[in-house]
């Protein structure tokens, strides 16, 4: 028998109570929650098919682009995971690829992964990217296949109406290839659709949902748990390029009323409440523990056109619309004057493209009556589909909006859906319906021409067409004249808001968010939030 000396005792229990340099240390990271309106929109988290206002809330925790945007700053374009890129002339963009970077699933990133992300198999569907595809399908959640639902293709070929193809220069170099030439194409590489995405991760999926709801991205954060339309799970990926991230946990919970979402927070329950209304900041910052932050964004409200319906044929009646609306009434009463009256559906940042001396419809209900009376409208009713608070004060906006169009004679009344298939069915009459459209890069195709240009959302789903307006949105997308360029936006914008409504832009989106104020961390010029090293703790 062996005999236990003292000294080998003590030095079993040194073992047993010290801790050794190969035993993993408890996270002293924080966990945060967020509770939030709703997580996405399409039980999703694959950006080439959840592109919405929510989903780009939490896409930038676990998905990257080529081509970054400074969201918090100066909204400029900045290198991403691409860490250069040059012009080769009017259809060509070459991109030097940043080197060592790691999927979640251990796999570094390469030209191969790029290629693939832009790939038929992930976005353009068997048929290319001129495969036909109609939006909002039943079909979307149930694929079972790894074909992408009809979106999917829609969503690819409104954001990059010109794509040819991506082709490997050489390791590490890519290059995108349009048919059509685009002064826009850097900004376009940038939007949240062109998510670099693994290519073994996307072949050992499942099926195209399996992959959907755990996408294998490159961001600071991994998905860990989605429940759809309960909450969304993301744990920190320490083996991301941009350093540790600061997080160990991030948990997006929904909680739809606002009022327990600002509950929740002053409880302690939510370390963030987003999606606050204006006539509740006063209240939670007179509580010294807490704070709003946020401002206007990159987003505007509108409300959209369909001008099949028989009553909105006639441009008279729609233009009628746009004159009864006092705008600055519904920023006053609504926001607290905490958001602005945009120049139409465009945003200072277009740079030269701006159009300052622009203006939305005035306010004039006089002239209302009179486009009525002159188109023979007789107060058939006009349905208004919109959703329940999906957007901030969006059914008090609704009803401020139904009063006005009332005291000029328009019969409006609100049909009240439960979700966007709803909002978009055309099995029941369409005529109004709420919106918002988002500047995602610095020029006016990145708005007016995805949204209702000829491959537009607008018009994937058979609201509306007018032919110059198609004719001057392929222009706009395609010219390199930036002169004419400047000129043609001018007229789109005639068309669309005066001439021939498609829309008329409410006021501009601002969005804030309650939060715990020992948090240092900066709100966005967009819906995204960042929970990067460069901006917590900052």
């Amino acid at each position: 028998m062996t005999k236990l000396t003292r000294r080998a005792a003590l030095a079993g229990a040194a073992a047993l109570t010290l801790p050794r340099p190969g035993l993993a240390q408890a996270d002293q990271r924080p966990a945060i929650t967020i509770a939030v309106q709703k997580v996405v929109n399409s039980n999703t988290l694959e950006m080439a098919r959840e592109q919405s206002n929510v989903g780009s809330r939490v896409f930038g925790c676990y998905a990257e682009m080529l081509i970054d945007t400074d969201w918090i700053g100066d909204l400029s374009l900045r290198p991403g995971l691409a860490t250069a890129w040059r012009r080769i002339d009017d259809r060509t963009v070459e991109l030097d690829l940043r080197q060592g970077v790691r999927f979640h699933n251990g796999d570094v990133m390469t030209a191969e992964d790029v290629v693939f992300s832009f790939g038929p198999e992930r976005l353009w569907g068997a048929g290319g990217q001129q495969a036909g595809a109609t939006l909002f399908s039943s079909s979307a959640a149930g694929a079972a296949g790894k074909a992408p639902p009809p979106e999917v293709p829609a969503i690819a070929r409104r954001t990059y109406p010109g794509f040819e193809r991506i082709e490997i220069v050489r390791p590490g170099v890519v290059r995108f290839v349009n048919r059509t030439p685009d002064v826009t194409l850097e900004g376009r590489i940038a939007r949240n659709v062109g998510m670099i995405g693994s290519q073994r991760g996307f072949a050992e999926a499942e099926s195209w949902l399996a992959w959907a709801r755990k996408p294998i991205g490159t961001g600071p954060y991994r998905v860990a748990e989605f429940r759809p339309d309960r909450d969304l799970v993301l744990e920190a990926f320490d083996e991301y390029w941009g350093g540790r991230p600061p997080l160990r946990r991030i948990r997006f919970v929904e909680v739809p009323e606002a009022a327990s979402r600002v509950n929740g927070l002053l409880s302690g329950e939510y370390d963030f409440a987003c999606d606050v209304n204006p006539d509740q900041i006063v209240d939670i910052e007179r509580n010294l523990r807490f704070e709003v932050v946020g401002s206007t964004i990159t987003n505007h409200r509108l409300t959209v056109f369909d001008t099949n319906h028989p009553q909105l044929r006639d441009a008279r009646v729609r233009r009628a619309f746009t004159h009864s609306i006092d705008r600055q009434v519904i920023v006053d009463s609504l926001w607290a004057g905490r958001t602005a009256v945009p120049k139409g559906l465009q945003w200072e940042y277009y740079g030269e493209m701006f159009q300052a001396d622009w203006s939305v419809p005035a306010f004039d209900p006089a002239e209302a009556r009179r486009l009525l009376g002159e188109a023979g409208y007789r107060g058939d009713p006009i349905p208004y589909r919109l959703l329940n608070n999906y957007y901030t004060n969006q059914t008090a906006t609704a009803q401020i909006l139904v009063e006005m169009w009332r005291q000029v004679g328009l019969n409006v009344q609100i049909d009240m859906k439960e979700n966007w298939g709803q909002i978009f069915d055309r099995n029941s009459p369409r005529a109004v319906r709420d919106w918002s459209n988002s500047a995602v890069f610095s020029d006016p195709v990145s708005s007016i021409s995805a949204s209702f240009g000829p491959q537009g959302q607008s018009q994937q789903v058979g609201e509306s067409r007018n032919e110059e307006f198609n004719r001057l949105s392929v222009e706009l997308e395609t010219s390199t004249d930036r002169p004419r360029r400047r000129v043609v936006f001018r007229r789109m914008l005639e068309i669309a808001e005066r001439e021939d409504p498609l829309y008329t832009v409410l006021h501009q989106t601002a969005t804030f968010t309650a939060k715990r104020k020992d948090i240092r961390w900066r709100a966005a010029q967009a819906f995204l939030m960042d929970f990067r090293a460069s901006n917590w703790g900052v």
